[in-house]
């Protein structure tokens, strides 16, 4: 037995092919020659016959005849999309019926084959190639689909190794700092009494390691920005427009006018950098003064905006999207977002981020 015939006899594949009464003595002879190739082949008489038995059943092709009785193919496909049941499928038309088949090729059929005294022949090799199509079809988006869950995966780990390291320095580091900073304050007690000389000098330490308590502090909550409370997103993104104004000379105000619950910490990560990757660009690139940041939501989707007032986007040399840019569309897909950019020169850049309520 060769590969292909071990192939059809562990898995199948179902055919329907419904023809009209006025061809139904060609029906068995269709029927034969298929199922002679080790195909599931079910007919139907009509196409009421069809579209009774698609309600409770999905054929991987379905071979169509244009001329029926009762519901044409043309009809019976209109059905079958205002039911919006998404069947591929094949023609089978008389002679000058070409027309009519071009029509119904563009309303998807992969293919057409003539009544005439060589179908018979022909139609297997037909149904081989359009299966062969569909077979690809649904081998590229299981590889889609697998990417997209692997690519999720690398970003939840990017995402958790990120929150670790902003762990570590806010309760090591930043606690080894602090204690160095009361050391020096009592160090700086003892000296004002003993070596006054020495008391200007450990109060300038104590000012520096203050400092980098702060900038330790500014380090974690940037690595690890949101956290597990339901409202962690609005406060990240105040805390994230407050850290900006105090280290920046630009003005970021952060609006969230009714309160916006992200349950999901995946979720809000992802939008919270997403923000924060979008005023890094106003900033380095855009030259803005000034950039808003809006939190709403409406209809129960989520509607994230980000605008800023500076010169807008420049096209690459490469004509090639940003490294930026292409991080936020590729966060937004993973979360199942829709992100969308609108730049004018000299009239600044409005990201917009909309995350569909969760059905």
């Amino acid at each position: 037995m060769s590969a292909a015939a071990r192939s059809r006899r562990e898995r199948p594949w179902r055919l329907t092919a419904p023809y009209s009464v006025t061809t139904q003595c060609t029906c068995p002879r269709v029927a034969e020659s298929l199922r002679a190739e080790g195909w599931d082949v079910v007919t139907a008489g009509s196409g009421r016959a069809a579209l009774k038995w698609l309600d409770g059943h999905t054929p991987d092709l379905m071979l169509l005849d244009l001329k029926m009785q009762d519901v044409g193919g043309t009809a019976l496909l209109h059905q079958l999309q205002d039911r919006d049941v998404k069947v591929p499928f094949l023609v089978v038309t008389g002679r000058g019926d070409e027309k009519v088949a071009v029509e119904v090729m563009k309303q998807g059929a992969l293919e057409y084959v003539m009544k005439d005294t060589t179908m018979l022949e022909r139609l297997p090799a037909m149904v081989k190639r359009a299966l062969a199509v569909l077979a690809q079809q649904k081998a590229l988006r299981e590889a889609q689909a697998e990417q997209k869950r692997l690519e999720g995966e690398i970003l939840a780990a990017s995402e958790r190794e990120r929150q670790s390291i902003g762990a570590d320095l806010h309760d090591g580091l930043g606690q080894q700092l602090t204690a160095l900073e009361f050391i020096c304050t009592a160090l700086k007690d003892d000296a004002v009494r003993d070596h006054p000389a020495l008391a200007p000098r450990l109060d300038q330490m104590s000012r520096m390691l203050r400092e980098a308590v702060a900038q330790t502090r500014l380090l974690a909550r940037g690595l690890a920005p949101v956290g597990s409370e339901p409202e962690a997103l609005s406060l990240g993104l105040a805390e994230l427009a407050e850290r900006v104004n105090y280290l920046n000379r630009v003005r970021v105000v952060f609006e969230c006018p009714q309160p916006v619950i992200v349950a999901d910490r995946t979720v809000a990560g992802h939008l919270y950098r997403i923000v924060q990757e979008a005023v890094n660009n106003a900033l380095k690139h855009a030259r803005a003064k000034a950039v808003t940041i809006r939190l709403t939501r409406t209809a129960g989707a989520l509607l994230l905006e980000i605008s800023d007032d500076g010169q807008g986007l420049t096209k690459p040399r490469t004509g090639r999207a940003g490294l930026g840019l292409g991080v936020m569309r590729h966060r937004a897909a993973a979360i199942g977002a829709e992100l969308a950019v609108k730049s004018r020169r000299g009239e600044g850049v409005t990201v917009t981020c909309m995350l569909p309520p969760t059905p």
